[in-house]
């Protein structure tokens, strides 16, 4: 993918992700990995109407060299990409939102994970969730805790695509724009339909479907 591509592709994604209600108002962003260094959408913008040229341009050092200014999320952004690509060499988006549903999972969580393995498209697609305590947007903490648990899940054999920051959203990864912003559907919609089902909670995979999935699918969990 081109820069000139990247640019089209990022804000293709911030229209879809905006107009179908996964993220609102001014919240979320979107950084996009570049041979010479990064892109990311700006401090404040609503990601249903960017535009390609006023993407923030960072080096690969994280310096900003053009566009308005990058998000304060770029400090998490660069930290993920360092520590995911020792376990997804091809990683090159990650994507945060303040999806709805995800964020209602965090305001009564108990465990050190988001969801249990509910569903097989959940188990495949996404993996294990880590929920990460609340610290302030952009604070460093958190980005420290973010990449430990990276470090931890892929030295276990199960590499993660996404993390969730309680009370903020989560933040997904992957290859390209599109292929994170599948992540990030299929996260959302399983924490729906975890909290559809109200307090009967349903149990979740057993260990022998899931390792069924992971011979047959290749999953994550």
């Amino acid at each position: 993918m081109t820069e000139s591509q990247a640019r089209e592709e990022i804000c293709r994604v911030g229209r879809s992700l905006f107009e179908r209600g996964y993220v609102h108002a001014t919240a979320g962003n979107i950084s996009v990995r570049l041979d010479d260094g990064f892109l990311i959408t700006p401090t404040d913008a609503c990601l249903g109407f960017l535009d390609p040229a006023r993407l923030a341009r960072l080096d690969t050092q994280g310096n900003q060299t053009g566009g308005d200014r990058a998000s304060k999320t770029i400090a998490l952004h660069t930290r993920i990409y360092a520590a995911v690509r020792r376990f997804d060499a091809d990683t090159g988006c990650v994507i945060h939102t303040h999806s709805t549903h995800c964020v209602a999972l965090t305001l009564n969580a108990t465990g050190d994970e988001l969801l249990p393995p509910l569903t097989p498209y959940f188990v495949m697609k996404v993996g294990h969730v880590p929920l990460v305590p609340y610290h302030r947007p952009g604070a460093p903490e958190a980005a420290a805790l973010v990449a430990q648990a990276i470090e931890r899940h892929g030295a276990a054999g199960t590499p993660i695509r996404a993390v969730m920051l309680e009370r903020l959203g989560p933040n997904v990864w992957h290859e390209s724009p599109a292929a994170a912003m599948a992540v990030l559907e299929e996260l959302e919609e399983t924490a729906k339909l975890h909290l559809l089902t109200g307090p009967a909670k349903p149990e979740p995979l057993s260990n022998e479907q899931i390792d069924e999935l992971r011979r047959t699918f290749g999953a994550r969990w």
